[in-house]
């Protein structure tokens, strides 16, 4: 009786052990790599004043009437760039960002695919939305105002970004923490986005959006000028 109970195991003791040669390779065989674990290139070091983008939590949205009934918002892409403040004084500040016009989302993917196309934001020539400042004016209760150039589809104007910021700094593990929240109203045709329907005599999409721009900034120390 022992015997007969040995024989199946002995049978799949056999059956492992030639899987496991099949799968082994030939002596003299060269050994398969190790995966390549892919590290992401070293950040280039900030100026005295600059800091940087933190992609993860800053985000552009906008919003625009449609069918004069409601209103569609969605976010327009990662933001990616620089800005310079002493950390003291809101008019020592700078911007010089760019949003990637490929990641514009409206939670409607038919609706996506046809906002990067020629119809709207021609995606394909033009990838990028940029705005890059060239004064700040004063305002009041926590606010100032970024005059500069916006750059959409190719189509440079001039545009005034609210600001409501800086925040008050917050340190952690990755150093020191601020934010800020501009905002701005377009005419979308002044930029060359032109498409629209018409439905009884009156647009599908309207002309004014609304642009805004949460910003998550990062240092590893605050900039001298606040010591």
């Amino acid at each position: 009786m022992k015997r007969l109970l040995l024989i199946p195991a002995a049978v799949m003791v056999a059956a492992v052990v030639a899987i496991q040669a099949q799968q082994a390779p030939p002596a003299g065989a060269p050994q398969a790599a190790p995966p390549v674990t892919q590290q992401r290139p070293p950040q280039a070091p900030l100026g005295p004043t600059e800091w940087r983008v933190d992609r993860s939590h800053s985000a552009a949205t906008f919003s625009v009437r449609h069918n004069v009934v409601s209103t569609v918002r969605g976010q327009l892409g990662p933001i990616s760039g620089k800005v310079e403040w002493d950390g003291k004084n809101v008019s020592t500040v700078t911007a010089d960002v760019s949003v990637d016009m490929k990641g514009i989302n409206t939670q409607n993917e038919g609706r996506d695919k046809h906002l990067r196309s020629a119809d709207f934001f021609d995606v394909a020539n033009h990838p990028a939305l940029t705005f890059k400042s060239k004064r700040v004016e004063a305002a009041a209760n926590g606010r100032f105002k970024l005059v500069g150039d916006l750059t959409i589809r190719g189509n440079t104007k001039e545009v005034v970004l609210d600001v409501e910021g800086p925040s008050a700094f917050m340190k952690n593990q990755r150093g020191v923490l601020t934010g800020a929240t501009a905002t701005t109203r377009i005419s979308r045709k002044e930029f060359g986005v032109l498409w629209n329907n018409m439905i009884e005599a009156m647009p599908v999409v309207g002309d004014e959006v609304t642009v805004t721009i949460d910003l998550e900034l990062t240092r590893t120390a605050l900039p001298d000028a606040t010591q």
